[in-house]
């Protein structure tokens, strides 16, 4: 089995991704079907010649009323084969706009996050008819470069664990052969031949028909591919640069997205949200936040939604903005009681105010803006509205900020300024932690 041609592609992919991740592990994604059956044995030869730790998880969604039989076949073949195998259950809601392929693939990667030991690269057993097929699923949906790229060999999840794909260079008949060659069971999910499945329809009758009229069109795919990959490195690289010089801490700066080419900009911005973990905007969605954003007076509600939150403007830039929690106010802070690590309000000794006086009650009041202030510094009095807009603080994110309150008196706004009526130098520093 060392000597096979699929062994050694794996040797050599596995040893690629692993050398550069740092994984201290590997996690079979076992289905039972033929491909990840093959995965195994091969990730076991592996492990037994390179000294690494081994783990294998089964999904079970409860989709086929064989699940259960195939995760006691994954269990078995585990228990002969001396690698620690782990069931893990889902239950998959049905989502209007969303394919059942696409919910039932997500609630699979969460499983096999959850499941898999810390450290642990997730192994996939994607192969070249499985790039095969997302490159045409790709093609068929209007994809741009990023998405006509296909299966990367490395993604990273949400969570920072890696998922890494070996077989991406072997063809889905030499897995088969290898199978038949080592005399390898595995099972059939009666699902693959549902043409109704927009990749069934694919494989089973799409590709077979480009093979036959296209010597060499799986390796000729493959090599497209590769080079969509790489010209998609080398945007992701000046677009990382423009990135740098438009972003305002957490924001992008809508004068600098101006100095940029329309392409480049386009890029900025989805880089941008891809590091919120947003999905990817359509072009649709792109034109009308650059319109809104470039367009409108510097004070317009620019609100963008999507799954995950929201685009918003507020002077010249854009934020990406989730909703917060409610945020609630604590009545009376108990003086005694503020040294715990789980208390939300704290004090330390420095530049701030001075100490409450006996017949003060200390508390902490959210969204109080219309009450007055006048800051250290600052030449007069005026609302906790004012001063926050004064200091550029975005509308939405004002009643989130904590004040400290003497009584009804507001003396103390969480980490920006303090009341000059009450300011002290040898003072104390109310610091509200966020929950």
């Amino acid at each position: 089995m060392i000597n096979s041609r699929v062994y050694q592609q794996l040797e050599r992919s596995v040893k690629v991704l692993s050398s550069s991740l740092d994984v201290k592990g590997l996690c079979i994604a076992l289905s039972g079907g033929v491909d990840s059956v093959v995965l195994l044995h091969l990730c076991r030869v592996y492990a037994e010649k390179h000294d690494v730790t081994l783990q294998a998880i089964y999904v079970n969604h409860g989709l086929s009323q064989h699940a259960t039989h195939w995760q006691q076949f994954c269990q078995s073949l585990c228990e002969t084969l001396n690698v620690p195998f782990v069931a893990k259950q889902v239950s998959i809601t049905r989502k209007t706009r969303t394919s059942l392929e696409a919910q039932a693939r997500e609630a699979r990667f969460q499983a096999l996050d959850e499941a898999a030991k810390a450290g642990y690269a997730i192994v996939l057993g994607q192969h070249a008819d499985d790039q095969v097929e997302t490159f045409l699923l790709r093609l068929k949906r209007g994809s741009g470069l990023l998405g006509l790229g296909a299966m990367r060999a490395t993604t990273q999840l949400p969570s920072g664990r890696y998922c890494i794909r070996p077989l991406l260079a072997v063809n889905r008949c030499d897995i088969e052969a290898f199978a038949l060659q080592f005399g390898l069971e595995h099972i059939t999910d009666e699902s693959n031949a549902d043409d109704a499945f927009e990749r069934n329809f694919l494989r089973n009758q799409v590709i077979p028909l480009l093979k036959s009229r296209f010597n060499g069109f799986v390796g000729s795919t493959l090599r497209s591919i590769d080079i969509l990959q790489r010209q998609q490195a080398i945007i992701d690289e000046v677009s990382e640069e423009d990135l740098q010089k438009c972003r305002c801490q957490a924001a992008l700066n809508i004068v600098a997205l101006q100095q940029l080419s329309d392409a480049r900009r386009d890029n900025v911005i989805r880089l941008w949200l891809s590091k919120q973990g947003v999905d990817m905007p359509s072009q649709k969605q792109l034109d009308e936040i650059v319109q809104q954003a470039f367009s409108s007076r510097q004070d317009s509600q620019l609100e963008m939604r999507f799954k995950q939150g929201a685009v918003r403007r507020y002077r010249d830039a854009l934020y990406w903005v989730t909703k917060n929690r409610q945020k609630h106010d604590i009545e009376a802070v108990n003086l005694n009681e503020l040294s715990g690590q789980s208390t939300p309000v704290a004090i330390q000794t420095g530049k701030g105010i001075r100490r409450p006086f006996a017949d003060e009650i200390v508390s902490i009041r959210y969204g109080r803006l219309k009450d007055r202030i006048k800051p250290q510094s600052k030449p007069g009095s005026n609302t906790l509205k004012h001063w926050l807009k004064d200091l550029h603080i975005p509308s939405w994110e004002r009643d989130s900020i904590a004040v400290v309150y003497y009584n009804d008196t507001p003396v103390a706004v969480n980490g920006l300024f303090v009341s000059a009526e009450h300011a002290k130098d040898n003072g104390i520093i109310w610091v509200v932690k966020d929950d």
